[in-house]
């Protein structure tokens, strides 16, 4: 009989639970919505982060603010998410870095695949081989035979130790066989200042952030990073066709929530998400700063986040780039 018992009121207190999260969900968004970016106003992920939160506020019907916490290649913004309620009513705008950051970071202050629950892939940006005009290299091989006639002559910058850029190029490197100097900057303007000088010879960095002085004729681009040339420069040909077949990385960004987030409530940004995306003013924004639009439901962004944090594990192991 008191099994019996025991038994209703656990059944009782399930279905109170799950109608106190469906109803939660139902109303959700009451308020407005805080959405992280780890990097500073203005940058390259800042405004995919502010073009779609525009779209995201008129899917949801109410705004979806984007708050600045620059700073740590993203930690602080990432570890400022880990300690949000896990309402729904705070995201964050990640990158990449959120599955680098643990093998790079003795302790990054977060587990990306413990802490967050992904919401969705948003988008993906190529990086651009492109070198200093100080140098004559004027496509993929030219520069690959520089540096092999003279190992550990040439250097090349990135934004910080184990960056995308950074671990990007030494990869490329490790595939050819071939020895080059990292020299590391904080922050991707101060190695673009440095670059276009001439006193680094090479890097590899995001496509919207090398567009600019590329056109203006301060740097060189040699090859795209994607799997396929990006329609805003056709003529630019991938390493994958020059360099290394099948070569391919991405600066990919998403959506996460804390841990704990309500499954309907990750659904429901999942589909704003995505309507937000399928948007042609949207498309075409990031378009034109050579921004891939992706998208695709919640498993599909956990399961590439898992596959992501394997992959990029590796390469930090290989390359030894790691900041205590």
């Amino acid at each position: 009989m008191k099994t019996t018992m025991v038994r209703k009121l656990a059944a009782a207190l399930c279905c109170s639970l799950l109608g106190t999260s469906a109803l939660a969900a139902a109303e959700w968004p009451a308020k407005p919505v805080r959405l992280l970016v780890g990097f500073t106003p203005g940058g390259p992920t800042d405004n995919v982060a502010r073009i779609l939160a525009d779209k995201l506020g008129s899917e949801l019907g109410q705004p979806v603010i984007v708050e600045n916490r620059a700073g740590a290649a993203g930690n602080i913004a990432a570890t400022a998410l880990k300690q949000a309620a896990a309402d729904g009513y705070t995201l964050l705008y990640n990158t990449s870095s959120i599955v680098i950051a643990p093998w790079v970071y003795r302790s990054p202050g977060f587990e990306p695949l413990k802490d967050f629950a992904p919401v969705g892939l948003t988008a993906a940006v190529p990086l651009v081989l492109a070198v200093t005009t100080k140098i004559e290299a004027d496509a993929p091989d030219d520069l690959a035979a520089l540096i092999k006639a003279k190992p550990g002559e040439y250097n090349y910058a990135s934004s910080g130790v184990g960056a995308i850029e950074h671990l990007t190029a030494a990869q490329l490197l490790s595939a050819l066989g071939l020895q080059a100097t990292h020299v590391a900057y904080k922050g991707t303007a101060p190695a673009q200042v440095d670059l276009i000088a001439g006193s680094t010879q090479f890097t590899t960095t995001t496509l919207n952030t090398a567009i600019g002085p590329v056109q203006a004729g301060q740097l060189k681009a040699l090859a795209i990073t994607s799997r396929e040339r990006w329609s805003g420069m056709p003529e630019l040909p991938t390493i994958a066709e020059t360099l290394v077949p099948g070569f391919e990385s991405l600066a990919w960004q998403g959506i996460v929530a804390p841990a704990g987030t309500p499954e309907p409530v990750l659904q429901r940004l999942n589909q704003a998400i995505n309507a937000a995306l399928a948007s042609p003013e949207v498309r075409q924004k990031l378009d034109q700063q050579g921004t891939i639009t992706l998208g695709g439901s919640v498993e599909d962004y956990r399961g590439y986040m898992a596959a992501e944090y394997e992959r990029w594990g590796k390469v930090v192991e290989a390359t030894g780039a790691r900041i205590d």
